[in-house]
């Protein structure tokens, strides 16, 4: 395993509850005969491990490091940096952890170099992974450490068979704020204190809404007019016969309704524009500059760039690959993010978090197979329905963005603190 920090990565930034909670006090001192024995006998280095290797340059400024306790909260994480960033733009970010590259420093002599090459200014554990090294050397440095977006279940790793280890990781952390009742619960059954811990919501996962031309899309709105409209987005080609046959099933029942589809590669738009043709469809191709008039009745979109305007253009959404689980399936906050219900398949895969939080949230409608499709896609084209589970997904994806700017500000007002008492403790 190369060592953690040869690949650290500075990315885009930044949550938090009360803006008025004080944070606990950390410091070098108040050591744990329980965790030091534990890091100095039952933590074995991981297989492969070393410590050699050249770590990239620190930057100028303050550093903020962001251990990611899994690649669920890689979105969430991504979220804050650039929330982050739009307050204060010279912050730099370390971020370890899954989907990042590299993994965090597991051993004492690791995460001390970890620590003193980027001197951070604050420790957050996105996700609340508990790592006895980082958090003890984090400690012994005088570097406050908080645990964002926590979730239940925390204890991983064998210091959980330690007795007085998790305790003693527990009063090394300013604060801990977790998602919901459950986790609180569970963090306080650790040993979090009830002052420590508390329920501040979930981080929004964010994906910002694309943008497109305005100009260009009111002249599509306009050359639409009242047709009803929707989207199959990224369709591989093992789906595309289902996708037109649940067309032709709805047309059945809206006979003016018009698909617009960006096949997953947007080479293949004439190829399948001519096989279309040959069966009988009046269809119109993007990429030739062609408009979709009241007789065309599939629009292929093979251009990049674009797809915020069929978002915006398009009440429903398919996301292709989502049937077979062929090709790279999009994430759903993109079209949810802009008002479009999501219609999915089960094979959801890298986004499975996502897919299942705008279910739970009413945002979308599952398949459980292709038989399925042209009746769901009739029942989600009717107005009111399309309506509801687009403002559903409206609020899924904004749902967390006040969480997220109150902990932009507490990590803000932390790192001041924390650089506060580094000069006075330097004078």
């Amino acid at each position: 395993m190369a060592d953690p920090g040869a690949q650290a990565s500075r990315t885009e930034s930044v949550p938090s509850a009360t803006a008025d909670a004080k944070p606990i006090a950390t410091g070098k001192t108040g050591g744990s005969f329980a965790l030091r024995t534990y890091l100095r006998i039952g933590a074995p280095p991981p297989p492969g491990a070393s410590d050699a290797g050249a770590l990239p340059a620190r930057p100028e400024g303050t550093v903020l490091w962001l251990h990611l306790a899994s690649a669920g909260h890689r979105a969430a994480a991504d979220e804050l940096v650039r929330r982050l960033r739009r307050v204060r733009p010279a912050v730099q970010v370390v971020m370890t952890g899954e989907e990042t590259g590299t993994s965090s420093p597991q051993t004492e002599a690791a995460a001390s170099r970890f620590l003193e090459h980027w001197q951070p200014g604050l420790i957050v554990l996105v996700g609340g992974e508990l790592v006895p090294a980082v958090i003890d050397a984090g400690h012994r440095r005088g570097t406050p450490i908080i645990v964002i977006d926590g979730v239940r279940a925390p204890a991983r790793g064998g210091w959980r068979w330690w007795p007085g280890v998790s305790r003693a990781m527990l009063r090394r952390i300013s604060r801990i704020l977790v998602q919901d009742d459950a986790a609180l619960r569970d963090w306080r059954r650790m040993g979090a204190r009830p002052d420590q811990v508390e329920v501040s919501g979930r981080l929004e996962e964010g994906h910002g809404a694309l943008p497109c031309t305005e100009a260009e899309r009111d002249d599509l709105a306009h050359t639409l007019r009242a047709r009803p409209v929707w989207l199959a987005i990224g369709l591989p080609e093992a789906e595309e016969a289902v996708a037109i046959a649940a067309h032709r099933a709805a047309l059945g029942l809206r006979h003016r309704l018009m698909m617009i589809v960006v096949p997953e590669d947007p080479e293949n738009g004439p190829t399948l524009a001519r096989r279309l043709q040959d069966d009988g469809w009046d269809v119109a191709l993007r990429s030739r500059e062609e408009e979709p008039v009241e007789a065309e009745q599939i629009y292929i979109a093979d251009t990049e760039g674009e797809l915020g305007l069929w978002y915006r253009l398009a009440p429903v959404t398919y996301f292709g690959g989502t049937l077979s689980g062929k090709g790279k399936p999009r994430h759903p906050y993109e079209a949810a993010a802009l008002g479009s219900a999501i219609l999915h398949g089960p094979k959801t895969d890298p986004h499975t978090a996502a897919y299942a939080r705008l279910g739970r949230g009413g945002a979308a409608r599952v398949l459980r197979g292709a038989p399925e499709f042209g009746s769901a896609l009739s029942e989600l084209l009717a107005p009111d329905r399309a309506a509801q589970l687009a403002h559903n997904a409206w609020e899924v994806t904004s749902s967390g963005a006040e969480v997220t700017d109150r902990v932009v500000e507490l990590l803000l007002r932390m790192l001041d603190e924390a650089a506060a008492a580094e000069i006075g403790g330097a004078g």
